[in-house]
């Protein structure tokens, strides 16, 4: 899968962007018709401590998947974000899963 990045307004280092990718390439396990992914990592301006964002869009055949997540760490943002797509991915499978054995039938 490919993956692109964008760090908004700060560099990203290599520890964070290895995390990212095992996190984000994981989701294949629960969906192996993943096109490609985008994620936008960047810091918000207020004074609050969960100021890091991770947004991750995923695209899947007919239909973009899309998480954001704002927590105190990016990787606590990433963790979440990626989360919240597998929940996703596993639905999308299961209407997939379902359709198919209604067509059989």
């Amino acid at each position: 899968m490919k993956i692109k990045l964008n760090s908004v307004n700060f560099s990203a280092e290599k520890k964070l962007l290895d995390f990212l990718q095992l996190k984000v390439t994981k989701l294949e396990t629960f969906y192996d018709k993943i096109i490609d992914s985008e994620v936008f990592l960047r810091l918000d301006k207020s004074e609050d401590a969960a100021n890091k964002i991770a947004e991750v869009k995923i695209n899947i055949p007919g239909k973009e998947l899309f998480a954001k997540k704002q927590c105190k760490t990016f990787e606590e943002a990433i963790d979440t974000a990626v989360e919240a797509l597998r929940t996703q991915l596993t639905k999308q499978k299961t209407k997939e899963t379902s359709a198919k054995h209604a067509t059989i039938e």
